[in-house]
């Protein structure tokens, strides 16, 4: 009697990611940025996010624009738009999304953070969850 021996196959099914990314830009800001590049006339620009103990609620936000890069940085690319954000900024925006604001009072790029238990009024500052405090009104 003959043992015929099948060699198994497997189906290899993609690794799909799941997990958002640090940053993301709505439509408005990546356009607003493409503009604001191009009139720099630096492709090589990106825009740097990051937080910084203090402000009315604990940490704050703060933007500039980088024509570098740190080894550890996070790099998000959003149709030929870079973001950078440092690791320590990382943690506490994680998830976050950058949109440009064009308001009379108050207009300019806004960050969504879902890890922001609460703001104070000028939506600068910020407090999560495991940070200790309250949001207090801004003293600008």
């Amino acid at each position: 009697m003959a043992i015929e021996q099948q060699n198994p196959t497997t189906t290899q099914v993609p690794l799909i990611q799941t997990e958002a990314p640090v940053v993301s830009l709505t439509e408005r800001a990546t356009d607003k940025l493409r503009e604001i590049i191009s009139k720099q006339d630096r492709p090589d620009l990106a825009l740097r996010v990051y937080v910084t103990p203090g402000g009315c609620s604990g940490f704050s936000y703060g933007m500039t624009f980088a024509d570098g890069t740190e080894e550890d940085d996070t790099i998000v690319d959003t149709h030929g738009v870079r973001v950078v954000v440092d690791p320590m900024s990382a943690m506490y925006i994680k998830g976050s999304e950058i949109d440009f604001v064009d308001a009379l009072m108050g207009g300019g790029f806004a960050l969504r953070n879902p890890n922001a238990v609460s703001s104070c009024g000028c939506g600068q500052s910020f407090k999560t969850a495991d940070s200790s405090g309250t949001a207090k009104a801004c003293h600008h």
